[in-house]
């Protein structure tokens, strides 16, 4: 018995380690993963094929939604006719040119207002005021003073930019934390010098979330403005189509215009990771 108790000993002793081994709790990942490749493309295929099955069985009538076949075959038609690329070149210019100036009046009155306390006071109350009131509602009164065509078109996308724009790069603003502000007096940084290094760096982050807000809100604009007394843009094409009831062209502008607010918020997300690539968060 006393011979046999060394090795018992030492087989327990062989077993411990394996035993707490295997008791260890097994370490949880709290965050979303590893990036999926092309991880974007998911939710769009995958409501693609829930179209096409849907269509297939009989279950969505082609009066109301036209087959994903049909849709593309209408696209090449239209492709052939040119009709589809000159609407959406107008489109595109529409859409670029109150972009454009949305950003450059968000951006200047978000500056102003974040760096004056006075600005503030001037800027920031008009700005939430447009913001409750839909730039769709304001159409009306600019018809009025500016008429039904390009302008007023250009100036209804750029109300629509501009509030998103303001809104976060003033956010970014005034959550610069205020050490660098007294460490930029401490060293006598001009305020030019401030403005380059360390507001328009801190507003950063803000303003590109604001322009991703601002692209989709472009797209939405223009949806709208095209159905008003226009005579050119996918807008203009899918309302013509609804006059005539054809299904397959609405169709082929919804697509278009969400493959162009896809396309447009991705590029800004590219700029975004690129442009912030100091930064480490949960996205990768």
């Amino acid at each position: 018995m006393s011979a046999q108790a060394p090795t018992l000993t030492k087989a327990a002793a062989r077993s411990e380690p394996v035993a707490k081994k295997r008791s260890r709790p097994r370490r949880r990942r709290l965050g979303p993963g590893r990036p999926i490749p092309y991880g974007w493309a998911i939710g769009p295929v995958l409501l693609l094929a829930i179209w096409s099955a849907g269509s297939a069985a009989g279950f969505i009538d082609a009066r109301n939604l036209s087959a994903p076949w049909t849709v593309v075959s209408t696209a090449g038609d239209l492709i052939a006719e040119g009709r589809l690329q000159s609407n959406l070149a107008t489109s595109a210019e529409r859409a670029a040119l109150g972009l454009l100036f949305g950003t450059l009046a968000g951006l200047a009155l978000a500056v102003v207002a974040g760096l004056s306390r006075l600005g503030e006071g001037i800027v920031d109350g008009p700005v939430q005021i447009k913001r409750a009131i839909p730039s769709l509602a304001l159409i009306p009164l600019l018809i009025l003073w500016f008429g039904i065509g390009e302008s007023m078109k250009v100036i209804t996308i750029a109300l629509g930019v501009f509030v998103p724009v303001y809104i976060h790069t003033h956010n970014g603003l005034r959550t610069i934390d205020g050490r660098y502000a007294e460490l930029a007096e401490t060293v006598r940084l001009s305020r030019a010098g401030f403005v380059r290094h360390v507001v328009l760096p801190g507003a950063l982050p803000g303003f590109l979330l604001g322009m991703r807000f601002a692209v989709t809100a472009a797209w939405l604009s223009l949806v709208v403005v095209e159905q008003v007394n226009a005579t050119s843009g996918i807008g203009y094409m899918m309302e013509l189509a609804r006059t005539y009831g054809q299904t397959d062209i609405i169709i082929v502008g919804l697509v278009v215009y969400g493959l162009l607010g896809l396309i447009s918020d991705a590029l800004v997300r590219l700029v975004e990771r690129k442009a912030l690539s100091w930064r480490r968060t949960l996205a990768g």
